[in-house]
């Protein structure tokens, strides 16, 4: 069958609407999951994209609505596929349909891993309930790194929409059973939001384990300064400060809280032997975490031209970082 003749065969999309809404409504949510494949495919074949988007957008919400986050995950990401095969431009209508979606995906607290472990049925449930967390996150996750990198290739920034990116930093660091501290801060620092990130943070000192608080400040003060982000660097370090000094008030006295306040303050001049003093003298507590090494040489290439050994690295990681 030609394509103009599915053109022009195909009803108004609003009939397909209301029959898949009934159908979910009736309790048939895998059947409806498929219908909602097939017929959206049938207009995209027909270029009639912005019908398509129609159809996923009303599925994904539908199914996200009763509880069914597989399947409206599942729509969620071809709605983004679509929106990449209809080369949509990264705009405000589209953006306040992602964030739609987004927000129906659910946020359900889970039970603390301090069970007794001599009763099965309790480590049965926190099994189940970990599962289903880390499914949760997972659909989510691959749902806004698709829309990421929509945004990024057609019209938003070059790193993706700082929004998107704030949205998938937020749920990953509430409803994630394992903390990925690199991989949010990741996000965190592309969100364009320093403040929530620095809030962000406090609330981690106060549920991390001992060592962790400033290895997680640090990276995130680093990342800031490998992206050139001077401004943000120096705010997310002040709010820290001033928050740390009654929440936490030994935090200042950290060998690596120490080291990222002297850097901060040589990055503001051109003083690389400065900067390598620096490394040399915290090189014990900078080697507590491979990546502060890796950032450090990505900011001494970018405020003093250093080149780095393998000139390939900075290239694969902003890849990964992506990909992450």
């Amino acid at each position: 069958m030609s394509r103009e003749r599915i053109k022009r065969e195909l009803p108004p999309v609003q009939e397909h609407i209301d029959k898949l809404r009934k159908v979910v409504e009736d309790g048939n949510y895998y059947g409806a999951l498929q219908m909602y494949k097939s017929i959206s495919a049938r207009y995209v074949t027909a270029q009639r994209f912005s019908e398509a988007l129609d159809i996923l957008f009303s599925g994904a919400c539908i199914e996200l609505e009763h509880g069914l986050v597989n399947c409206g995950a599942d729509l969620a990401l071809l709605f983004v596929d679509t929106l990449v095969k209809a080369k949509s431009p990264c705009n405000d209508e589209t953006l306040d349909r992602i964030r739609c979606m987004f927000k129906l995906f659910p946020r359900v607290p889970v039970p603390p891993h301090l069970v007794d472990v001599s009763d099965d049925e309790d480590v049965q449930n926190l099994q189940e309930s970990l599962g289903e967390a880390r499914s949760r996150v997972e659909n989510l996750t691959s749902f806004l790194r698709a829309a990421i990198k929509w945004s990024a290739e057609f019209g938003g920034p070059s790193t993706g929409y700082p929004e998107l990116h704030a949205m998938l930093a937020d749920y990953l660091y509430t409803e994630c059973p394992e903390l990925d501290m690199v991989r949010i801060s990741r996000h965190y620092v592309r969100a364009e939001d320093p403040e929530k990130f620095a809030s962000m943070l406090i609330n981690f000192m106060g549920r991390c384990y001992p060592g962790e608080d400033d290895l997680a400040i640090a990276r995130a003060v680093l990342m800031y300064l490998s992206m050139g982000n001077m401004k943000d660097a120096n705010f997310m370090m002040d709010e820290i400060k001033r928050q740390a000094e009654t929440k936490n008030p030994e935090l200042s006295e950290s060998d690596l809280i120490r080291f990222i306040s002297y850097l901060l303050e040589t990055l503001q001049r051109d003083a690389l032997p400065l900067f390598n003093m620096l490394r040399v003298k915290f090189k014990s507590c900078i080697d507590r975490e491979p990546l502060l090494n890796e950032l450090l040489d990505e900011i001494a290439e970018r405020f003093f031209g250093v080149q780095r050994k393998n000139p390939l690295q900075g290239m694969f990681g902003d890849i990964f970082k992506m990909m992450g």
